[in-house]
């Protein structure tokens, strides 16, 4: 009764737990990129005197490179002056030149925060009065084709990581025999190889990537020095010593090791214990490697910077390990199950085992995603306002399908074991058949276990000991003696080579029958199936890990936004300005509306209108219209045409508000020949 019903507890428990850590966990560790929170002057004002220079306030503190921040003119012409410097935490300046002219003028940023990601963005002020402008793009980092290699090479160091670890893990935790498949070997080979040649790769587009975005620069000299100076750069190279150590426990591992694993039927106490020992260091070398490459992720990225960094990086390397014990593990049991030799069979025993790491991994995966989603996403609203939320939702999804194929294969792993054994005992009866060979008289002899040599047949095709032979009388063998001998010894290497023939034909006639057998087994074959699904899944599921990581978390999204929003004025306001915020959808565009008016008063008024995309960044639409109307007074609708100053920006001067009241606001976006939509609020103005 036990036997039958802790496993289905188990598995519920395992369901429940990985739902509820997938509904909470990320997939990268809990931090933020870098967010501008505020500058001076302000994003859209306009201001009467030209200013010094001007500053900017990002969420946490960056590292700024020499044009790092940069101030255009309507002509797009720099205009700022030296190198910015860090003024106060994470505020940064740079000084402009004197005399500026009146106009619209352009800062661009372009920064890499303090877990690795570059961070790019542009927004504009006016002097005077806005004007016209040509600046349209603001520089290409972490973009373009070095931003897509970046990301692949960001997702195959990710992989062959999850490989080497879990292959290794799987070989030296659930099959030791393993060790000696060669499609097993050349797997954790693979990973190794695939982790080694993306972060070379990595290390070379670094400095384009967060500088230029030009696949020119991928080799030049100059970035590559200045990346080895940063954080990430010291990452990179630790993780390139540390796979030379990896390389190092690989050739072990399938070296002295494997050939340890051969020889365990007949070894002694001695080399048993010998055995044990390289096994307990390959394991304790193995974790020490495995936890210094989840290190190197850690130490740099997310992790390290935002909210208890102390705490986080130790999670995050549990984090790391555990996925590669999962998933690796998972890959390295799909491979036994396909490409094992019949020679070698995968046991039920070893598929038990694997279920049971899995099951541990899960659950570290569950403890340290809880932590990890506190720091990432700080509110349950940011699962659906922001994009990192989204693709949490679609990573949700996804473990949802894997733990319910788990819980598939843990039902056919346990009806593996009956079957498995039969197939052993049946697999076990030729070698117990005697082999009847001939001797070199022409008499019989029998020969007992797969050990034994069998000697030639003695003609053609004839098989041994099936063929009547008389017996040589002993009077003529003693007389032929001398005549004989000569010819004996002639006889005795093909009647080697004829011996070894023959054991190979067995050989391979006893493995191809077990093959069958073990193919032919419905249980294996199930078992097979669901293993394969859980890895193409586990394929999409690390893409959307990927994606993850270059993402900025929901908590700092939304504090960004919170704290560049202005607060909608009202007539006390002391300014007099109004804000309003309207959101629109087309029907195929969503974003949101936000309409700026200043003083807000009887008579001439500036008038601002910033168009934006749901994850806050500037749309530029085709066209957007504005008509003011006073329902009260039946005057309007007044329609004003405001000018396009920049992406996602439009202004308009001297709007005319004739009388004091409640004015409806109607704002027109239209966002392509076809779709366009009228959204309007009421704002008190004068």
């Amino acid at each position: 009764m036990t036997r039958t019903i802790t496993p289905r507890l188990r598995t519920l428990v395992l369901l429940l737990l990985a739902v509820a850590g997938a509904l909470f966990a990320g997939a990268s560790p809990a931090s933020a990129h870098a967010a501008l929170t505020g500058s001076d002057p302000a994003q859209g004002v306009v201001v009467d005197r030209a200013p010094t220079q001007i500053s900017v306030t990002f969420s946490e503190q960056v590292a700024m490179g020499d044009g790092a921040l940069r101030v255009l003119d309507p002509k797009g012409k720099p205009v700022q002056s030296g190198k910015p410097a860090n003024v106060s935490g994470t505020t940064y300046a740079v000084r402009l030149h004197a005399g500026l002219a009146d106009g619209t003028y352009t800062v661009a940023y372009q920064v890499v925060s303090a877990d690795s990601h570059p961070v790019a963005g542009a927004y504009t002020f006016s002097i005077g009065a806005p004007s016209a402008t040509v600046v349209t793009g603001t520089g290409g980092a972490g973009g373009g084709v070095v931003g897509g290699l970046y990301s692949l090479g960001r997702y195959l160091s990710y992989a062959g990581f999850i490989v080497l670890t879990g292959g290794a893990a799987f070989v030296l935790a659930c099959w030791r025999q393993g060790a000696g498949v060669r499609a097993l070997q050349r797997l954790v080979v693979g990973g190794w190889l695939t982790l080694t040649a993306a972060t070379l790769g990595l290390l070379l587009l670094r400095g384009s990537y967060t500088s230029s975005g030009k696949l020119g620069d991928v080799f030049d000299l100059d970035l590559l020095g200045q990346v080895l100076q940063t954080k990430t750069g010291a990452a990179l190279v630790s993780r390139l010593l540390l796979l030379a150590a990896a390389a190092l426990f690989v050739a072990v591992l399938f070296g002295a090791y494997a050939r340890r694993e051969e020889e365990e039927g007949g070894a002694d106490e001695g080399v048993a214990a010998e055995r044990r020992d390289l096994g307990f260091g390959l394991a304790i070398g193995g974790i020490v490697v495995a936890a210094g490459l989840a290190a190197s992720w850690a130490l740099a990225e997310h992790a390290s910077t935002g909210l208890q960094p102390g705490i986080a990086m130790p999670v995050d390397i549990v984090h790391l390990l555990a996925v590669a014990g999962w998933f690796g593990g998972l890959t390295a049991l799909l491979v036994a199950l396909y490409r094992a030799p019949a020679g070698t069979p995968l046991g039920a025993d070893a598929v038990h085992r694997f279920s049971r790491l899995a099951f541990g991994s899960v659950l570290a995966l569950v403890a340290t995603g809880v932590y990890q989603s506190w720091r990432q996403l700080g509110s349950w609203s940011a699962f659906t306002d922001t994009r990192y939320g989204q693709l949490l939702l679609v990573k949700l999804g996804l473990v949802a399908v894997m733990v319910g194929l788990a819980w598939i294969s843990r039902r056919w792993t346990g009806r593996l074991a009956e079957p498995q054994q039969e197939e052993g005992a049946v697999a076990a009866t030729p070698a117990a058949v005697p082999a009847v060979t001939a001797g070199a008289g022409g008499g019989e002899h029998v020969e007992k276990g797969a050990a034994s040599t069998p000697a030639p047949e003695p003609t053609g095709t004839e098989r041994p000991g099936t063929r009547d032979e008389a017996p040589v009388p002993a009077t003529a063998a003693t007389a032929g003696a001398s005549e004989a001998e000569a010819p004996a010894e002639t006889a005795a290497p093909a009647d080697a080579a004829r011996a070894a023939q023959l054991t190979r034909q067995r050989d391979a006639i006893d493995t191809a029958r077990r093959k069958r057998l073990r193919d032919a087994d419905p249980n294996r074959s199930g078992l097979r199936r669901s293993v394969l699904a859980e890895a193409g899944v586990a394929v999409v599921l690390l893409a959307v890990t990927t994606a993850l990581t270059q993402t900025e978390p929901g908590r700092t999204e939304q504090e960004a936004r919170a704290a560049t929003a202005p607060a909608a004025s009202s007539p006390a306001d002391t300014s007099g300005a109004l804000t309003l915020d309207i959101p629109f959808d087309t029907g195929g565009e969503k974003g949101l509306v936000r309409f700026d008016l200043d003083p807000a008063r009887v008579g001439a008024n500036e008038m601002h209108v910033y168009v934006q995309r749901p994850d806050g960044r500037p749309y530029d639409v085709p066209e957007v219209k504005v008509a003011l109307t006073l329902k009260a007074k039946k005057i309007g609708p007044l329609p004003v045409a405001p000018e396009h100053i920049t992406t996602g920006h439009w202004a308009a001067s001297g709007v005319q508000v004739p009388l004091a009241g409640d004015w409806e606001v109607a704002v027109t976006v239209r966002t392509s020949d076809i779709d366009q939509v009228t959204v309007s609020k009421n704002a008190q103005i004068g």
